[in-house]
């Protein structure tokens, strides 16, 4: 999705991302062909007219969701300065763990055996940092496969010769780096995190609670500062722990393009030096150098596309849902 768009083709795009949210597919296209509504959002700085935010936001003031479209419009364009408030103090942190069903064999792939430095860009609070913690079930047409002994199952449907792993990494260290990274502990950023879950997803927020009692007991190291300023220091600083994986997931999407440029430039030039490796996972428009390099996306499919030192491996369900390997 691209939320440096029209805020018309913002939530077109989103409303086709999100057909498995019958709630907010309505919303989306609800406000596409709502002028007011569109003007209101329109007065939001950019960055901050993206559809999971606002919607969030309004659900964080007492929105019922599922719930009608008239409910949502009634509060935005009545809102007294609350839901403004909360859109702009808050961020689209969704720290979705299922995606570690997707991520795992990309880190088992580049770990071969030996323990991982994974350092996550744009971490929220750190839950994708522990996919050693988990159980795996992926399905495939060969049966089921899986990994892991013990902790939550993350499950996946899986197309193609995905190398999936008989274990999971071994992780001997894991940090990250957030504008505004929030602490497993603080009741208040976690309950932001579960608002903004989608709002049929019961699974994903019962998932959501077992990754965050799975963070509270060992919680990660993660630095506040611009990913495009510290990211380098901190690959030196992982290298110390052993091979570094620097990934992504859903969040150079919230980088304006020439900043993404710059990023795709600077993982491209870490990852020439041999300083690390790099998993990126983002919508297919996000890292165009990267959704390149593999098959041609169809445009009606709405996925992410997973990379390994910046070259296309596997169309991804943006929830870890599913996964198509395309080697």
């Amino acid at each position: 999705m691209d939320l440096w768009a029209d805020v018309a083709g913002q939530y077109a795009d989103f409303a086709g991302y999100a057909t498995d949210s019958p709630c907010f597919e309505a919303w989306a296209r609800g406000v596409v062909g709502d002028p007011e509504l569109l003007a209101w959002i329109g007065e939001l700085p950019e960055g901050k007219q993206q559809p999971n935010l606002v919607f969030a936001a309004a659900r964080w003031h007492g929105v019922p969701a599922p719930g009608p479209y008239a409910a949502l419009r009634d509060a935005l364009l009545g809102d007294d300065g609350r839901i403004r408030a909360t859109i702009l103090e808050r961020a689209t942190q969704t720290n979705e763990v299922g995606r570690l069903a997707t991520l795992t064999p990309a880190f088992a792939l580049l770990g071969a055996g030996e323990p991982l430095a994974l350092l996550e860009v744009g971490a929220s609070a750190g839950l994708c940092l522990y996919p050693d913690r988990y159980r795996y079930s992926w399905s495939t047409a060969e049966g089921t496969v899986t990994a892991g002994g013990s902790g939550p199952v993350l499950a996946a449907d899986v197309a193609g010769p995905a190398p999936l792993p008989a274990e999971p990494p071994d992780v001997a260290w894991r940090g990250g780096i957030d504008l505004n990274p929030l602490d497993v502990t603080d009741a208040d950023a976690m309950a932001w995190l579960t608002t903004l879950v989608w709002p049929e997803h019961a699974e994903r927020r019962e998932r959501l609670e077992r990754a965050i009692s799975v963070a509270r007991t060992d919680p990660p190291r993660l630095v506040r500062g611009d990913l495009l300023e510290e990211l380098p220091g901190l690959v030196e600083q992982a290298a110390a722990h052993g091979p570094v994986v620097v990934f992504h997931s859903a969040v150079i999407a919230y980088l304006e393009p020439v900043d993404r440029t710059r990023f795709h430039e600077l993982m491209t030039g870490l990852v020439s030096e041999g300083r690390c490796h790099w998993v990126s996972n983002e919508g297919k428009r996000v890292l165009p150098e990267v959704t390149a390099t593999g098959p041609e996306v169809p445009e009606e499919l709405p996925t992410f596309v997973l990379g390994i030192d910046g070259r296309a491996m596997a169309w991804t369900h943006g929830h870890g849902r599913s996964m198509t390997w395309l080697g």
